[in-house]
């Protein structure tokens, strides 16, 4: 998919680019697979607002993904390839042979009138859906499953994919697009392919406003505020952090410090840690 730059005739048209969005065939969504959505504002069930720099933004109806790929043995055909205001990725509209229809991630290269298949005899082919355990080794892979029925939950976002290096035991390695290796069950689905719309990472946003339509909002530094909002704040003109290590609003370690808790029971699934 290319890249659409602009002549600067504004200066929010300056180095602002788009997406071409050759790959999309149709703007109107399936109606039996939309659901309404509501925005929370970063507010809790309290009217608390618990995570910052979110409001506003344009309208968006959630399209029900089948994550699952539990359709096993019926054949589909691709109708669409249609953009979603809810991720990064382009998502595919399957008729089943059966009469039903269902939306899966977009993989590279699949294209109207491609015929899928989910299932344990699947063909290695694109947009095809197959346990780790069927999928030959080198396979790239993406919509991964981490635990067997649970639905995909690695390697959705654009341009993703993982790759299978081998077998172990009941396990499957893999590598992930950070660079980590870990163990997944053999009996957990994932989807031949790499996600499509890679170009996604090198769009120029150009202008303030294309963030506020996200529904993301404008983000402070410390430095610039009270230090009774933020350990960094305070102080006369501009001044450094004065601590340790730079915080967070709430005092904790920000920037490089280890989130995964210890005590999680995947830990022992990891082989090695992404890439430094």
């Amino acid at each position: 998919m290319a890249i659409k730059k602009y002549n600067p005739t504004t200066n929010g048209r300056r180095g602002m680019t788009t997406l071409a969005n050759n790959e999309i065939t149709t703007s109107a969504p399936e109606k039996s697979l939309l659901v309404s959505k509501t925005k929370s504002g970063g507010r809790n069930n309290q009217g608390k607002m618990t995570v910052r720099h979110i409001g506003g933004g344009a309208k968006q109806k959630y399209r029900v993904i089948d994550f699952k790929r539990n359709k096993v043995g019926v054949t589909g055909k691709v109708a669409t390839i249609e953009y979603d205001p809810n991720r990064n990725a382009n998502i595919a509209l399957i008729n089943y042979r059966d009469g039903e229809k269902r939306y899966i991630i977009a993989p590279k290269d699949l294209t109207v009138g491609s015929i899928i298949e989910a299932g344990e005899n699947a063909d290695i082919k694109i947009g095809n859906a197959l346990p780790l355990a069927n999928i030959p080794v080198g396979t790239t892979i993406h919509c991964i499953e981490v635990q067997p029925g649970k639905g995909a939950s690695l390697c959705r976002a654009a341009g993703t994919s993982a790759q299978i290096l081998g077998r172990e035991d009941k396990y499957v390695l893999i590598r992930l697009q950070s660079g980590e290796t870990r163990k997944v069950l053999g009996t957990c689905m994932a989807t031949i392919g790499t996600v499509g719309n890679e170009d996604y990472e090198l769009v120029n946003l150009g202008k303030a406003g294309r963030k506020r339509h996200m529904g993301i909002r404008p983000t402070n530094r410390g430095s610039v505020m009270n230090p009774n909002d933020h350990p960094h704040g305070g102080g006369e003109g501009r001044a450094p952090v004065g601590r340790k290590s730079p915080m967070t609003p709430w005092g904790k370690k920000a920037m490089g410090v280890k989130t995964r808790s210890s005590k999680k029971k995947s830990s022992k699934l990891i082989v090695s840690r992404k890439k430094k």
